[in-house]
């Protein structure tokens, strides 16, 4: 993903619309602006579980626990898990076997919590530095930028 894309990013988000909305654009522009993807998507915090929000990809798991997996993980710690292998993470949720590797970013509003953006690949060590860089100013720009107060789940 190159930098110019998170100028893209910013004219599709609109703080009016819902947050599904945005969510949605969100998933369907990481979806075809990043390749040797297989998932791209959210989930959202509702008390101690990550439930499933928008996406692009096959089918995935609708409940996450706080602390479980990667994404689980990165909520529980409030901070990016960059995981080159899958199979060495340890408690590591497999929705879909063809996965690797995987990138998740949680999403803080007002020092919480609110949900993950999950970004997951067939290729291992897919993700790097560079990309951990610019999907955690992307996803800064989605919580500035998206009325999180809306309710979605």
């Amino acid at each position: 993903m190159q930098k110019e894309s998170i100028t893209q990013l910013k004219a599709l988000i609109d703080p009016e619309l819902p947050l599904v909305s945005n969510l949605s654009n969100t998933a369907a522009f990481l979806w075809e602006a990043l390749d040797e993807i297989n998932w791209a998507g959210f989930y959202l915090l509702k008390e101690e579980t990550l439930y499933l929000g928008p996406f692009q990809g096959k089918v995935a798991c609708t409940r996450i626990q706080i602390g479980k997996g990667v994404c689980g993980t990165a909520a529980q710690e409030a901070k990016t898990q960059l995981v080159e292998d899958v199979h060495q993470f340890p408690g590591h949720i497999a929705c879909d076997s063809a996965s690797n590797s995987e990138i998740v970013v949680p999403i803080i509003i007002d020092k919480k919590v609110v949900g993950v953006l999950d970004i997951d690949s067939p290729k291992f060590a897919r993700f790097k530095e560079e990309d951990r860089l610019i999907l955690e100013e992307l996803v800064h720009i989605l919580e500035q930028g998206c009325n999180w107060k809306s309710e979605i789940i």
